[in-house]
């Protein structure tokens, strides 16, 4: 896999909502509609989840630490789960990344669908288990 596609570091001040938004605008190709089916697939699944850009662009979802991260390569969008390795996947969505103790990944290549409901149900498996975890909730635009 090649590069991820980074933007510049966040500027103070600015909503990571509207640096993921110009990300997806900027992007203009399949990566960027890609992009913007998981955010609202992870926004529906928990209308609470916080958005945050971190890693010098990388737009990051959270809820009570990080549930999954959303980077852009030249041939893939990349779900990376933190905590992948703990969560049940009986729809088989985690792709790549299978060899860690700790982190899955789901691997999207053009002309790729996501099985929307199984996503949505490791999005809220990743909840559970950061909640069952005691992890203190982030504040929206920390990070």
């Amino acid at each position: 896999m090649t590069k991820p596609t980074h933007d510049a570091e966040p500027a103070a001040g600015v909503a990571a909502s509207d640096i993921i938004d110009a990300k997806i605008r900027d992007l203009a190709d399949w990566r960027g509609e890609t992009l913007a089916q998981v955010r609202r697939l992870i926004r529906d699944a928990d209308p609470d989840v916080v958005e945050e850009v971190k890693w010098r662009g990388v737009p990051v979802w959270s809820q009570d630490g990080i549930l999954c991260t959303g980077e852009t390569y030249k041939s893939a969008v990349k779900l990376t789960f933190a905590h992948g390795a703990a969560l049940d996947d009986p729809s088989g969505l985690f792709n790549a990344s299978l060899e860690g103790n700790t982190r899955r990944a789901i691997d999207l290549h053009e002309g790729e669908a996501i099985d929307g409901p199984a996503f949505q149900a490791l999005i809220g498996a990743a909840i559970a288990r950061n909640r069952a975890k005691g992890k203190k909730p982030r504040k929206p635009g920390a990070g």
